[in-house]
Formats: structure tokens, sequence, C-alpha cells
């Protein structure tokens, strides 16, 4: 089952979704400052991103309505992913010093064609994947997505010092080649449920199935939680090194580099160990795993300038992030109904993103007003109710 090829297609397919993602922040932030566009501009291109957080408004058009090609899923993710290509090339040949506002129109559709790809994927790993295989699906998932981000964002800037941005998005626009090449491979998931036949049901339909559930709002309230803690603590914590002490270049290596590979291996053991224990426990389990590994941020904050301890905290706190994450995935795959995969996962995955950004963004206040061992400890606490939430849908020893 681990190296069965509908996990590869489940690692491959993530790797085409993480790979344009940075490509229109820290890549694109690092052309326009290149450029000389002012910084105030920059900023304001944070609002391409919008497709990602809204995605579930045209997730229904993509249930409803099938392409004469390639089945129901296979289809869209084609266009998605083929249209996406021709966007990156667009954006390549554009000039920020001159036409920041052309820069941001093709950054846009880059963005709007990857969280298209996004929803189809979700929808189709989903369906294509039975229930016990969701958790190391989703972990390989996640796994080829950060493999695709670190290679747009690692390797995209470090091309960039050798070749022209413009010669970097092209080269970018060519790695989608995988993916599209899985696309065409790859099987189409059998239809289990007749679709919506129309767009009403396509749109009102899930929303009344997934109400009419038991549990369905605390279910909602644990998808806004569960990761909460950790994300207000990981909002803070480039500041926390460095006002510990370490440098950029420490914070670099240790953090970001060796991280990387902790995350990774995080998610493939949590994946491997939902297979045995399910997706209910590995919850548990992860989600304290989570909060312990935010009281290593504290105990760092008092044992104050150490690259042992640092190094520590940090495999610690990916591995358990990395299998939270895995775990988490497979949840909201789960509970979706196959009928409505890319309106209800869409809509989940969008709620998910809500406390990045406002949950995180009081972290400096509390910080401030807390000291740094006090916050991470605060945010220990604030984990403490997505954990509690579990009582009322998915007890420890409950079958799931």
């Amino acid at each position: 089952m681990v190296f069965s090829p509908r996990m590869l297609v489940a690692f491959l397919m993530g790797f085409s979704c993480g790979m344009p993602l940075l490509l229109t922040i820290t890549v694109l932030q690092a052309w326009m400052k290149e450029e000389g566009v002012d910084l105030s501009v920059i900023g304001l291109m944070a609002l391409v991103g919008l497709p990602y957080t809204v995605k579930f408004l045209w997730a229904p058009f993509l249930d409803r309505y099938s392409l004469p090609f390639l089945g129901r899923r296979r289809g869209w993710l084609l266009v998605a992913q083929a249209a996406l290509a021709l966007a990156l090339v667009v954006l390549g040949l554009t000039r920020p010093a001159t036409h920041p506002w052309l820069v941001a129109f093709a950054a846009f559709w880059v963005t709007f064609f990857s969280a298209t790809q996004d929803i189809v994927v979700d929808a189709y790993r989903r369906e294509d994947l039975s229930d016990n295989e969701l958790g190391l699906g989703s972990s390989l998932y996640i796994n080829g997505y950060r493999v695709g981000m670190l290679l747009a964002s690692g390797g995209g800037l470090i091309m960039a010092d050798y070749m022209s941005f413009s010669m970097v998005y092209c080269i970018m626009a060519l790695c989608m080649a995988p993916g599209i090449l899985t696309t065409l491979l790859a099987r189409e998931p059998e239809v289990v449920d007749i679709p919506p036949k129309s767009l009403r049901s396509a749109v009102v339909d899930p929303l009344i199935e997934y109400f009419s559930r038991e549990n369905a709002v605390w279910i909602l309230a644990f998808v806004l939680f569960y990761k909460i803690g950790d994300t207000m603590a990981l909002a803070m914590t480039t500041p926390f090194y460095l006002d510990v002490g370490f440098t950029k270049t420490e914070i670099g290596t240790v953090v970001k580099l060796f991280g990387f590979w902790a995350t990774i291996g995080g998610s493939l053991v949590g994946g491997i160990i939902m297979l045995r224990l399910g997706i209910n426990r590995s919850l548990w389990i992860f989600g304290i795993f989570q909060m312990v590994s935010i009281l290593g941020f504290a105990a760092l904050a008092r044992v104050g300038y150490s690259l042992p301890a640092l190094s520590g905290v940090i495999v610690f706190e990916n591995l358990s992030g990395g299998m939270g994450t895995a775990a988490y995935a497979a949840f909201m795959a789960s509970i979706t109904n196959k009928k409505f995969t890319a309106t209800q996962y869409a809509l989940l995955s969008s709620l998910m993103g809500i406390p990045r950004v406002m949950a995180a963004a009081p972290t400096g206040f509390l910080a401030a007003r807390l000291g740094w061992e006090g916050f991470f400890i605060f945010c220990t606490v604030m984990a403490v109710p997505g954990m509690l939430l579990l009582l009322k849908f998915a007890p420890y020893r409950a079958e799931r």
C-alpha cells in the first residue's frame, strides 16, 4: 500500500500544487524588490493570493460540470494545470519596474488557476483513496507540496542569481510537466455517488448535507481550533530566535533546512501510523505531541542561546507538526461526501486558513505583554479546546 501507484499520484499531485504558491509570494517579492518597485506596492501584491481563501466560491461549478475528456476530475485538472503553466510564462514576461499592475493581473491568474488545481486535486484524492488510505495519501500529498514549495522558493531564488527572473518563471512553468503527465496517466476515480444535476444543487445541497449531520457545528469548530496553538506559536518564532541571540545563518540552517526534512519525516511517519491506528486516535496522539512541542519553545526561552537545544526543539516541533497536519488533512478529506467532494473540501480548507490570519494577528502584542516563556505557555493552553472538541465526535477508543 505504501508503494502503490495511488500513493505516487498523491505525491506528484502535491508537488504540482505546492510549486506555484511561493512564485507569487517570495520569488515575486524578490523580483519586484530587485526592480526597484516601491515597498507599498510589493505589500499590496499579497492581495493576489485572494483566490486561495475564497476558492469554495467556484468549487460547486467543478462538482456540477464535467468536460468531454478525461472524466469529471482529470478533465478539469488538465485544464487548470495547462492554464497555470501558461499564466506562469505570462507572469515571467511582465516588467515589474514599468508595469506593476500588469504583474498583479498576471499573478492573480496564477493564483486563480493554482487554487482551482488545489480544489480538483483535493477532490481527486478523496475519491481515489479508500478511507484507510487517506492518512498515508494525505501525508504524501503534503510532502510533495513541501518539495514543490522548496523548489519554487529556494530553487527559484538560487537560479535568479544566474539568470533573469523571466527565465526562472519559464523554467517553473516547465516544472508543471510532471503534474500534467500524472493527470494524463492516472486513473479517473470511480463515480460512487451521482454528481449534482444542477448548479443550484451543487451549491446548496453540500451545505444541507453537511449540516444535517450529527455534531456538524462541533466539527467546524474543531477545524478552526485544532492547530490554533501551533499556528500562534509559529507566527512569532523568527523574532523569538533573533531575540534569544541566534544569527540569521543559524536560523536558516537549523530552522529552515533541518526543520524542512523533519517536517517531511513527520508527515510520512504520521501517514504510516494512521494506517495502523486510524484517523481518530492519530488526531489525539499527534495533537498531544503538538501541545508538548509548543512547550519546547518555552523551555528554549528559559535555556537561552544553545544550538543543541534549538535543534532538539525544531526536530520535535516539526516532526509533531508534520504528523498533526497529515492527520488534520486526512480527517477533513474523510468527512466530505463524495458527491460534493470539491465543494465541501474547498470550504473546509478555506476555513482552516482563518486561524493563520486571525489568530496570528495579536501574537506580537501577546509576546510583548507576556514575555516569550509566558507567550508560548499561553499558546499551549490555546491548543486545549481543539483537543477537547474531539470528545464530541471522535473519542479515542471509538471506532470511526
